[in-house]
């Protein structure tokens, strides 16, 4: 199979490899080129910006969460028709948790066969990025860095310094060179950039950075590195086996759907609008190949959930910064908090579990919210929970994992995940029930997560289908349980053992 690719990734976080990504999707679709965006580790508001830039979905290659065989599959996957796969790494390019590196962006790009476009911060330097080049030419040999692009230049002459030094010294060639430039910059917020679906005239930003990254960046010498990277191996990764104590993901997110897919479609209601927007394309999917239709709804608009759903997932999001609409809508507040009560089927994570929460309080404002969890969100200044999370599940968890043997009962109840949150969950029911340990992470007080009532699972942790967790089938396989109690015990065993 023959794929164009590479990835684009940095010295370091903060360089400017997000807009010289977003910039080059943009750009290179712009004459006509089919991109694949794809986003390195656990995010949500980058992939927004790329998947916008390229007109396709952003789908998310996680090293730590995800198998060999997982990456491989997630990436193939979502291919398509595309002609050239471009991957934005997160932090720079040897940064990661492992001390071998195993899961850092120069391990992905050896898996994946990516040559790497290095973006540099060039603020400051002049003689002294040379060695910088020939260090991590020198510290990973596997690794083939194929170009770099030059960002922030204070000006020409700079840009003249910098190119004569890199010829001089090293054999990487500079396949642009981009000026400080303010319509470059992509307004932030705590947890990063601000989502696009915040950003009023989005499409008119992403075509000016597209359009300004395009004429200071050689595409066509870009287009080449992506097609040196030479044929993609359908099976790559296929052996790389199961990661101790992790379900194993599938090889495909696009693998065919259990059986329980294939019985009466169910309505599951998700929360889509400004204030949440953080669902994974992958875990949407899955949702729907395991028999749901998914059915969006506006938490600051909407007066009622749609019509005869039988679940609710509200993803995360940025419920701090819409308090005044949220708590402006009454009357779908009251609907879910009644619907909940009746026993509605229903997923929240981080922002959903805020909003589902009595109130929530940021700079001073308390509003209040739904009232299905019986505690208080409270914004801090500094996350309280940020990074990767192992959980335990516990025996209170409403759609648990059903083992395949005895010998794999325990191991196999770790999940992996990832959470980032500046909220912290006060005045909570002390008989709360949860349906996981932390065993790494923070979760709601450190050592628990996922808050359960009734039919209701919410926590602080992001889970993904795709990394292991299943959570996506056996989610809907409670949903399909609780709508036909006749067939539960059936449809809940076969869709969690897949």
């Amino acid at each position: 199979m023959k794929i164009d690719r590479l990835l684009v990734s940095a010295a370091h976080k903060s360089s400017g490899k997000t807009t010289i990504s977003l910039g080059l999707c943009a750009a290179l679709s712009a004459q006509g080129l089919r991109v694949q965006p794809f986003k390195k580790g656990p995010d949500y508001i980058d992939p927004m910006w790329l998947a916008r830039a390229a007109g396709r979905d952003c789908y998310n290659l996680d090293a730590y969460l995800m198998d060999d065989a997982a990456l491989s599959g997630c990436f193939s996957g979502a291919l398509g028709d595309a002609q050239l796969a471009l991957v934005e790494g997160n932090k720079g390019l040897y940064d990661g948790l492992a001390l071998d590196g195993s899961n850092s962006n120069a391990a992905l790009a050896m898996r994946l066969g990516l040559p790497v476009l290095l973006v540099l911060d060039a603020r400051g330097m002049t003689r002294g990025i040379a060695p910088l080049i020939l260090g991590y030419q020198a510290f990973e040999p596997g690794i083939r860095i194929g170009g770099v692009i030059l960002n922030r230049l204070g000006g020409s002459r700079h840009e003249a310094k910098l190119r004569a030094v890199i010829e001089h010294y090293t054999d990487v060639p500079v396949l642009g060179a981009v000026a400080e430039d303010e319509r470059l910059a992509v307004s932030e917020r705590h947890l990063g950039l601000m989502p696009c679906a915040e950003v009023e005239d989005v499409q008119a930003r992403v075509a000016t950075i597209g359009r300004i990254v395009g004429e200071q960046v050689d595409l066509a010498r870009v287009r080449a590195l992506a097609a040196s990277a030479g044929d993609w191996p359908a099976d790559a990764g296929a052996a790389g086996g199961a990661r101790r104590g992790v379900v194993v993901a599938p090889a495909r997110v696009d693998a065919a759907p259990p059986a329980a897919s294939r019985a009466a479609p169910l309505r599951i209601a998700v929360a889509r609008d400004r204030a949440f927007g953080f669902y994974y394309p992958d875990d949407l999917a899955a949702l729907e190949a395991a028999g749901a239709q998914l059915l969006p709804f506006d938490t600051l608009h909407d007066a009622a959930l749609p019509a005869a759903v039988d679940g609710l997932f509200i993803g995360g999001g940025f419920p701090e910064a819409f308090l005044d609409e949220l708590e402006a809508n009454v009357a779908l507040r009251g609907a879910l908090r009644n619907a909940l009560a009746a026993g509605l089927p229903a997923y929240a994570e981080c922002g959903g579990l805020m909003y589902l929460a009595r109130s929530i309080t940021w700079r001073g404002r308390t509003a209040q919210m739904v009232g299905a969890i019986p505690g208080d969100a409270l914004m801090h200044a500094r996350p309280q929970g940020r990074g990767y999370v192992h959980l335990r599940e516990t025996a209170a968890m409403p759609w648990p994992h059903v083992a395949e043997s005895s010998a794999d009962a325990a191991g196999a109840m770790l999940l992996r995940c990832h959470e980032f949150h500046h909220s912290s969950l006060v005045d909570l029911d002390p008989d709360t029930r949860f349906a996981y340990r932390v065993e790494r992470g923070h979760g709601i007080d450190g050592s628990n997560d996922g808050i359960v009532r009734g039919n209701l699972l919410a926590s602080y942790a992001h889970l993904r289908s795709a990394a292991g967790t299943h959570w996506a089938p056996r989610f809907v396989a409670f949903v399909r349980a609780r709508r036909e109690p006749g067939r539960a015990r059936s449809h809940l065993i076969d869709t969690c053992a897949a």
